[in-house]
């Protein structure tokens, strides 16, 4: 649905521009989401966030990685591009034995968080020559887009917005764009949507460029071809609630990933269930009888079987999907 703009003269942020404009700078500027104190733990829960159990299966397969590189590196590089306040990598070494060789490097456009381990470096950009493990949780959603919509004539067209939320159609989507929505998302009749996910391939394969040798992981809402959603799924996350998407700074501002987009040779697309089943997470209850031999083992036990539960629920966490990019030695 295309909305279109009243009482435009005068109107507070009355700039039309296109979506990932408005993106950007409603993120990342001065003023912007990503940069208030409280980070994104402040408006919603992730699957770092619902249990150290996701922390410890990321130990687990960077310990995987690193036995696969065992004769070419002696550190091995663990990178959590979209870092967030460094939650993630905070909770990989403490999961990781006493004296692994890591050198862990937070990505984030926010500034370095006070108290943070001082082991974890902090970088605006992801380094490159390295080997080992790239880890992106819910980072490529945050990589703004454009949206296109069709209008009556059956033409998609860029879809412009001012910073109180309100939109309308602008010129059609052309160029490198085009061929990106006719090659991974061709939407259909008038009135349909799509977000162009073109940024987002470009990004990701600029980070995968950074690792000599290892394994990149994203890890992210998805869609793919085949089963792309007709309207899009651009929307907006504030204090815990989905709102509407307003690009002045006060919400996130988020859209599902065409992960196969990103796919590079080679790559494999799985659920977070099945990727975290993998990695030793499962939802099974312990045995009763360990109730009788140990109660509070069994208490344990069935907590943590609680958590693994939530991280590879369907229609919850479990069913984000994971690109798995394996890099091999150049």
């Amino acid at each position: 649905m295309t909305y279109q703009a009243t009482n435009e003269a005068g109107h507070a942020g009355a700039e039309w521009v296109p979506w990932r404009q408005a993106a950007e700078r409603a993120l990342y500027g001065p003023r912007g989401f990503y940069r208030r104190p409280e980070g994104p733990a402040g408006h919603f829960r992730t699957s770092v966030h619902a249990s150290p159990l996701y922390a410890a299966a990321v130990a687990r397969l960077l310990r995987e990685t690193a036995e696969g590189l065992r004769t070419r590196v002696g550190e091995v590089a663990l990178v959590d591009v979209g870092a967030g306040r460094g939650e993630l990598l905070t909770g990989v070494l403490a999961a990781l034995p006493d004296g692994f060789p890591v050198r862990a490097c937070a990505v984030e456009r926010a500034d370095r968080p006070p108290g943070l381990d001082p082991r974890i470096e902090w970088a605006e950009r992801p380094p490159t020559g390295i080997s080992g493990l790239l880890f992106a949780n819910e980072w490529l959603d945050n990589v703004p887009v454009d949206v296109a919509e069709v209008d009556y004539a059956g033409v998609p067209r860029y879809v412009m917005v001012r910073a109180d939320g309100e939109e309308r159609l602008g010129d059609p989507v052309s160029g490198a764009d085009a061929a990106w929505l006719d090659r991974w998302w061709p939407p259909a009749g008038p009135g349909a949507r799509a977000e162009i996910g073109r940024p987002r391939d470009e990004a990701w394969a600029a980070a995968v460029a950074g690792l000599d040798a290892g394994l990149a992981v994203a890890v992210d809402y998805a869609h793919r071809a085949g089963a792309r959603p007709p309207f899009g799924t651009l929307t907006g996350f504030s204090g815990g609630r989905e709102v509407r998407p307003v690009p002045d700074g006060g919400c996130d501002i988020t859209a599902h990933v065409a992960l196969d987009a990103c796919a590079g040779p080679g790559a494999e697309l799985v659920s977070q269930r099945e990727a975290l089943r993998r990695l030793g997470v499962s939802g099974a209850r312990p045995p009763l009888s360990l109730a009788s031999s140990d109660p509070a083992a069994y208490v344990r036990a069935l907590a943590s079987a609680g958590e693994a539960a939530e991280l590879t629920a369907p229609g919850g966490l479990g069913d984000f999907t994971w690109l798995l990019q394996p890099v091999p030695a150049r």
